[in-house]
């Protein structure tokens, strides 16, 4: 239980209070009876929820490779508790690797299931080894696009192959065969075996998507178990194939396949690759799932540990005659979601795969295979992810998906994977050495455009291009590429010194944002550096030197003056044209360390700020003297018309202090800081209710709340937001639906932005991602984290010059 839970803070004892210092470290929450008991509980429930989704998906995978049905079963029990036990990613659940099915088709067709069973145990030595040489941080340096191809192709492999079963044929292990044969299986289905098909489909498709609340109710279910239910109850009686769990026996030791030693090496390390990039892109994405739905953070994923109890488990599986093992994403964003709080959860459902293998197989064996085929097929279909497909576009890396997509489907998995590594060194060669440099007349002056790449190879095309510049101009070069290696560095800078000696000037533009060239001899700042390390603020000849005198100001104007005013006069000029049309009001605290356009990677024109002590919105009717906030607040919305409003408290705010240890106020006359503070009361009210009450109205995402001045920051946002929906003009466009209002809380010593998510009172951390924030947070000025060019230039507050070899 949180502080604020335990006893609401103390009576204010002054609204003079000093401010107090930005919190340290956040101490641990100790583990209590009831903490441990309730967790206990969490995975008991997440672990009867993965295990359901567990068996049909196994036996489906067993199904699909042609391997023995209990071999399914055994994957899920070994990577339940063998990897469950011994992983260095709790909450990821391991079992029968989907990845894996097109591979181990191909090797039980060619070289029988006792060999497979060898490839594996061989396989997993391999991950035990390289988990002991913990290389499992490289794994993840392949391309997104070579992996996500893969996946995307085995998925489009498994589809196709499943739905020849679907419809009453049999698949082949050719996918070129499966493709070739579809029309003539299409034309002659199985009546039956197409209808329990359909019903499965239909299942998985709607079953999210149930409305009200026994729609709620009901998703508790898994979508796989009621899908295969369904299809078995629409089959019942009919003459069609059904699982057949042979009786148990000892299983017979593996022995390795008659093959040669560069196939079966080949095939060993199909496995290990395959099954280890699924095992570790699962199990980033298990935990970033567990970091944003809990309050606890993570901290806990160890890769190379991952990998080598994903080694042990495939060890053990292919000893005891099961299939190859991997993490996968589907049964750990089900043990995620279901509540899991310990690896506890995985364990338990590997035994209650084991309990229902040896006491339920009787009501296995009522499944069609037709169901079974139905649901690995819609498995395979959802492998490939057209998110991923747009992800790989804007990054300009769509060949490689299409190659290694492609590679897959027609040759195999390890074929395809190579293919893709060989797709991108070509376009990484192609973009290294294709650079174009063009020269075109602007006004007065002069606009160099390099397009690509800087290395050596393009020297020659640059020194021609730029020779092409008349003496006495002023050129801007714009960098479009994003490396420049020393040879091309020393020729742009030799040219630019000469031809500023000859009276020219050079700056630096385009979308690699450079700042303004200074002369040789000058010094060279970062981005962006506190005023008191600077040396390009230093005063001039002509200025008074006492810092007192406001010098370090006058030395910041000249700087701007100097390097960042040629940058934005245009687009300056271009809004003292046409007026300002920002699309976001922002207001937020008054704090020196809170810098708006820097957070928000904004500049001129996009922000109507406002703001004020303790980021605070007075309701309506308050006092005369906050008619300032209400007038910026109308002229936003009515004359601006913008289309949104964000509220942004951020940590170790001073005013939020001076609540917390406010009292009533002393005999004599209110100062103005005290009459403002008072309008933050009902936020210290609001908290000190929900301390009361027992309820936690916010949270943060990923950490618990630090403290109580922490905790009033979080509830003041939430509290000035319903302050904003009490003024008339605002709550008229809102409830037209042309205004969203959004709530943001800035972490300063993190560096960290929180979105509110006003349904669950969460706020949520905003990534680095291209998307970092939900579709319904997108007319925030936090819709993206990828600033433009423009943008950038906007928040490079002291430039560097064109120095040092390989900028860019």
């Amino acid at each position: 239980m949180s502080q604020i839970e335990k006893s609401p803070p103390q009576p204010p004892r002054s609204l003079r209070a000093a401010v107090p210092p930005e919190p340290g470290p956040q101490a641990a929450e100790p583990r209590t009876k009831r903490t441990g008991r309730a967790a206990w509980l969490r995975d008991l429930s997440a672990s009867a929820v993965v295990f359901l989704l567990a068996v049909p998906l196994s036996l489906g995978v067993a199904l699909a490779t042609g391997a023995p049905l209990q071999a399914g079963l055994i994957a899920a029990v070994v990577g339940g508790i063998v990897a469950g036990l011994l992983g260095g990613a709790p909450l990821q659940v391991s079992g029968a690797a989907t990845g894996l099915l097109v591979v181990t088709t191909d090797l039980v067709q060619r070289y029988g299931w006792r060999a497979t069973c060898a490839i594996t145990v061989l396989a997993g030595l391999t991950q035990l080894a390289l988990g002991a040489l913990r290389v499992a941080r490289a794994t993840l340096a392949v391309s997104p696009a070579i992996v996500h191809g893969m996946l995307a192709g085995i998925g489009t492999t498994i589809a196709i192959g499943q739905l020849h079963v679907v419809l009453g044929g049999r698949p082949d292990s050719s996918a070129l065969d499966n493709i070739a044969a579809l029309p003539g299986q299409l034309a002659h289905p199985h009546p039956t075996a197409l209808l329990i098909g359909a019903v499965t489909v239909a299942v998985l498709a709607g079953w999210g998507r149930l409305p009200g609340r026994a729609g709620r109710w009901a998703r508790a279910l898994p979508a796989p178990l009621v899908a295969v239910a369904a299809a078995t109850a629409v089959g019942a009686g009919s003459a069609v194939p059904r699982v057949a769990l042979p009786s148990w026996q000892v299983p017979t030791l593996p022995t390795l396949p008659e093959a040669s030693v560069p196939a079966l090496a080949a095939a060993v390390l199909t496995v290990t690759f395959v099954a280890s990039m699924e095992s570790l892109l699962s199990a980033v994405a298990v935990d970033r799932l567990a970091a944003e739905r809990s309050e606890a953070p993570t901290g806990r994923l160890r890769l190379n540990r991952e990998l080598a109890a994903q080694g042990a488990a495939n060890t053990v599986s292919g000893l005891l005659g099961g299939l190859p093992v991997s993490g996968g994403a589907i049964r750990g964003s089900a043990n995620v979601r279901a509540g899991a709080a310990t690896r506890r959860a995985t364990v338990l459902h590997g035994v209650w795969v084991l309990l229902c293998a040896g006491l339920a197989a009787a009501a296995l064996e009522l499944i069609p295979l037709a169901a079974l085929a139905a649901l690995v097929m819609v498995v395979g279909v959802r492998m490939v992810s057209f998110a991923h497909i747009r992800h790989v576009q804007r990054h300009r890396e769509f060949p490689v998906y299409a190659a290694t997509l492609g590679g897959v489907v027609l040759l195999g998995v390890l074929q395809g994977v190579l293919t893709g590594i060989a797709v991108a060194a070509f376009l990484a060669l192609r973009r290294l050495t294709h650079t174009r440099v063009t020269v075109t007349k602007e006004g007065e002056g002069y606009r160099v455009r390099i397009s690509g790449q800087l290395t050596f190879l393009a020297v020659p095309r640059l020194t021609r291009a730029l020779a092409l510049v008349p003496a006495h101009t002023d050129v801007v070069i714009e960098l479009r590429g994003s490396f420049m290696d020393h040879a091309a560095y020393e020729a742009l800078q030799s040219w630019s010194a000469a031809h500023r000696a000859h009276g020219g000037w050079v700056t630096l533009g385009g979308r690699s944002a450079r700042p303004v060239a200074e002369p040789a001899d000058a010094h060279s700042c970062r981005p962006w550096t506190p005023w008191r390390h600077h040396e390009c603020t230093r005063p001039g000849p002509d200025q008074d030197p006492a810092p007192e005198s406001g010098s370090q100001l006058l030395g910041g104007i000249s700087a701007f003056q100097r390097h960042t005013a040629p940058l934005v006069r245009e687009e300056l000029a271009r809004l003292a044209r046409e007026g300002q049309r920002p699309t976001q009001l922002f207001l937020t605290c008054a704090d020196s360390r809170l810098v708006t356009s820097m957070i928000t990677a904004s500049g001129p024109g996009d922000l109507f700020t406002v703001r004020n002590v303790g980021n605070l919105v007075p309701p309506p009717g308050s006092d005369a003297s906050c008619d300032s906030v209400g007038a910026a607040i109308e002229y936003a919305v009515e004359v601006l018309r913008v289309g949104s409003i964000t509220v942004c408290g951020h940590s170790g705010c001073g005013a939020m202090g001076a609540l917390l240890n406010a009292a009533a106020p002393e005999d004599g006359e209110p100062t103005p800081l005290s009459r403002w503070l008072r309008h933050g009361l009902p936020s210290l009210a609001r908290m000190q209710r929900i301390g009361r009450l027992g309820r936690g109205e916010v949270a943060l995402c990923g950490r618990p709340v630090s403290d109580d001045q922490e905790r009033l920051a979080l509830v003041n946002v939430r509290q000035q937001l319903d302050h904003l929906r009490a003024h008339a003009c605002v709550a008229r466009r809102v409830a037209e639906g042309t205004l969203t209002l959004h709530g943001m809380y800035f972490h300063v010593g993190e560096a960290q932005a929180y979105v509110l998510d006003e349904a669950t009172g969460r706020f949520r951390a905003v990534r680095g991602e291209a998307s970092p924030v939900r579709p319904d947070l997108h007319g925030s000025p936090l819709g993206s984290t990828e600033p433009t060019g423009r943008q950038q230039v906007y928040t490079t507050f002291c430039p560097q010059p064109l120095s040092g070899a390989g900028a860019g």
